[in-house]
């Protein structure tokens, strides 16, 4: 749709986000909720960063992964928690375009990052499970740091493309975005110029970056399973599902949810859904996987008892 040229004369310099408007008397209770469930999430993080560095016995290629995995949560949910809670206190919370296309670029960043470490380390547990006998070998510290610095560079290059033609966009007339922080979808339908470009752009990335990873991690784990089926005790096999079965919960919690979410088709019936939905894998799901990833843990578990003692 072209722009008519009074919208030219007054295109837009600032999104307002609109939040969870539409729930204004139970605003404060959402806060205290979702400021409850931020401190947990950087506490639960924190505690796994600083237990994996200084317990010995967690010194190994799974907990090196899961470190990095956790400081990469930490970002994640810092880039849209802090702006979401804002919008439950105001009634009107304005982003310019460049912060909000900062937002969006560090979302999809660690969206995409998020991806690669899980591909990464289910590919960890592939090589522990069914190759054993080089494991130490070929999860040697110098490849681990390796597959770690892939992963984020990869990470943070993927969405550049994406980012730079969606903002180069006109934005005109209309500028509230129903949403609680600049998410993909919500933006591009607030475009006044054609934006069949960006949309097979996203397509795209999503295949390569989210797709791509997700394949690897489905590949690694059918190797996992049938290997495991193999094992001819039970004890065995409990054994080497114990190993997994916490990133084997992340993995099915978060492409769960992200699935769900882009793969929901456009239309005014669907956006309050899109928001509801989008809590899950911004908020729920980091919250949670500390608590997964503790809980279901032996090793974890010992390192934490030692420390509290």
């Amino acid at each position: 749709m072209a722009c008519t040229e009074e919208e030219n004369m007054t295109q837009i310099s600032e999104f307002i986000l609109l939040g969870f408007g539409d729930l204004h008397a139970f605003q404060f209770l959402l806060f205290v909720i979702f400021l409850v469930i931020y401190v947990v999430t950087l506490m639960g993080n924190i505690v796994i960063i600083f237990v994996v560095s200084v317990d010995r016995s967690l010194h190994t290629p799974m907990y090196f992964f899961l470190g990095h995995f956790s400081f990469l949560e930490i970002g994640y949910t810092t880039t849209i928690e802090p702006l979401m809670l804002w919008t439950l206190l105001s009634t009107h919370v304005s982003i310019s375009l460049p912060g909000c296309a900062c937002q969006l670029y560090f979302f999809a960043s660690l969206v995409a990052t998020e991806c690669f470490f899980l591909a990464v380390m289910s590919y960890d547990r592939y090589v522990a499970i069914c190759n054993p006998l080089h494991y130490s070998s070929i999860m040697s510290p110098w490849d681990c740091l390796q597959l770690a610095g892939a992963s984020w560079v990869a990470g943070f290059l993927a969405p550049i493309l994406l980012i730079v033609l969606i903002f180069r966009l006109t934005f005109c007339a209309a500028n509230e975005i129903d949403h609680f922080f600049c998410d993909l979808k919500p933006i591009m339908k607030l475009a006044c110029t054609d934006t069949q470009v960006a949309e097979m752009t996203s397509f795209i990335c999503t295949s390569l970056f989210a797709l791509g990873p997700f394949l690897l991690t489905l590949t690694s784990y059918a190797h996992i399973i049938s290997t495991i089926l193999r094992i001819p005790s039970t004890t065995g096999k409990q054994r080497a599902f114990s190993t997994c079965s916490s990133h084997l919960i992340v993995v099915s919690l978060y492409y769960g949810t992200l699935g769900i979410v882009y793969g929901l088709p456009s239309g005014p019936q669907y956006e309050h859904l899109l928001k509801l939905l989008s809590l899950l894998y911004t908020v729920l799901t980091p919250a949670l996987n500390p608590i997964i990833y503790t809980l279901r843990n032996k090793d974890v578990n010992v390192a934490l008892r030692k420390l509290v003692q």
